[in-house]
């Protein structure tokens, strides 16, 4: 029964993707699983997924824990390959890819928001902000002033000298979702980025979310918080590496 309600899921993601044919997956699983060996047990943590999401999308991904979510969103990130089936990034396939392509692929499509903002604590704001530029092959140039660009957009524009000890949660948070976008990435993953902060700074957060996404950013918000999941425009819930349902929580914004 769990394996049909799977599959007709399956069937009207694919269904709904192809009928917005003037839309581009920005990230696309076709009938992808990830399985885990522990032994002689194997645990599917993810179980022959399908879905796509459009450039522009805004979507928050639910479930409890050991639904699947943090398996998706490492799959989705390229940190880790699928068991089966293919996972499209920008219309490439991952599995074709070696891992230096991987790593660049990952560099110039993907931007990373961690709940625990995972910054450099030795650099300043600015040099936070430029870091995975430093992992491409060719970083390119205008960097420092792209990054001061980026730093005014997230309110960070008068405090690019200081270093993360010195900055509140939220601000932390803000120098995150910089360093997220100074590779211009046509996907942004978001894992519980609210988690850490209070609920004012929660909202301001959620404030920038929505803008971005007003700019045409495509966001893939993973979260376990209501409040936070009505924030997104679609909201996909997993349960046991499957998709148990998918909601809407307005239109589309169409561009």
């Amino acid at each position: 029964m769990a394996e049909e309600k799977s599959k007709a899921m399956n069937v009207s993601l694919e269904a709904t993707a192809k009928a917005a044919a003037d839309t581009r997956a920005v990230a696309e699983f076709r009938n992808v699983s990830r399985i885990y060996r522990m032994g002689d047990n194997e645990v599917h943590a993810l179980d022959d997924v399908s879905c796509r999401f459009n450039a522009g999308d805004y979507w928050a991904i639910m479930g409890s824990s050991g639904s699947g979510k943090s398996t998706m969103l490492n799959l989705l990130g390229c940190i880790d390959r699928p068991t089966n089936g293919e996972y499209y990034v920008s219309g490439t396939a991952v599995s074709t890819l070696n891992d230096d392509d991987l790593s660049e692929l990952r560099g110039r499509h993907i931007g990373f928001i961690f709940q625990s903002f995972n910054l450099i604590p030795q650099l300043n704001v600015l040099e936070n902000i430029l870091v995975p530029r430093f992992y491409l092959e060719d970083p390119g140039i205008g960097l420092v002033e792209r990054a001061r660009d980026i730093a005014e957009r997230v309110g960070l524009g008068s405090r690019t000298d200081h270093r993360p000890r010195e900055l509140s949660g939220g601000q932390q948070q803000r120098v995150a979702i910089a360093r997220a976008l100074i590779n211009d990435p046509s996907l942004l993953l978001a894992d519980e980025a609210t988690g850490n902060l209070d609920t004012q700074t929660t909202e301001e957060i959620l404030e920038l979310f929505d803008e971005l996404h007003s700019d045409g950013m495509t966001i893939l918000l993973v979260t376990h918080e209501e409040e936070v999941g009505k924030r997104a425009e679609q909201v996909m819930r997993l349960k046991d590496g499957a998709i148990e349902s998918v909601a809407y929580n307005r239109p589309t914004i169409q561009r």
